[in-house]
């Protein structure tokens, strides 16, 4: 029985001794994050201008003596991480059908009423060849959107520029780029 309770004292005593190291532990961990960025600029998915189509339809005297305005909801959606402009040019000098041909210059883009979400200063543009700023310094930010019209004045749809084509749908691509400032 002695042994036992000297085996069980230096057991007590070892475990004593033991608690006090304990205090000697590392108990904090310290370890580095790092955030790595990139620049982006980007017309996300989700834009109308990518693969949809604007469409007139001339079809009576009245529709070729007013305004025709297609309102293109969400036409871009520009995620930047810095300002930037939005330009926009036609592909080509005409609309196409075959042959026959109808210049660019009968359509202007501008904001809609309801723009949207994009801010900067906005311009109307009669489209051209050449790349012309329909958004300027347009403030950084994530899918920001932008609602176009899309318009063909009637002095335009009521002149040779118009009248006296061929029937059928005339063609013409639209770019619209986004370039950080």
């Amino acid at each position: 029985m002695k042994k036992q309770i000297v085996i069980a004292a230096l057991t007590f005593g070892a475990i004593i001794l033991g608690t006090s190291n304990v205090h000697a532990q590392n108990t904090t961990a310290t370890t580095t994050v790092n955030i790595t960025l990139n620049d982006v600029i980007s017309i996300d998915t989700g834009s109308t201008a990518i693969g949809n189509n604007v469409d007139f339809n001339y079809a009576t005297a009245a529709d070729y003596n007013s305004d025709q305005t297609v309102t293109k909801a969400n036409s871009l959606k520009v995620t930047s991480t810095k300002n930037f402009n939005v330009k926009v040019k036609a592909g080509g000098a005409n609309f196409i059908n075959g042959t026959n041909t109808i210049p660019v210059n009968v359509l202007t883009i501008k904001a809609a009423a309801s723009a949207g979400t994009m801010g900067g200063t906005k311009t109307a543009v009669v489209l051209s060849e050449t790349d012309q700023t329909l958004v300027s310094n347009a403030p950084l930010g994530s899918a920001l959107t932008l609602n176009l019209d899309y318009m063909i004045p009637a002095v335009k749809s009521s002149s040779a520029d118009i009248l006296g084509k061929p029937a059928g749908t005339y063609t013409q691509t639209v770019t619209y780029t986004a370039t950080a400032l």
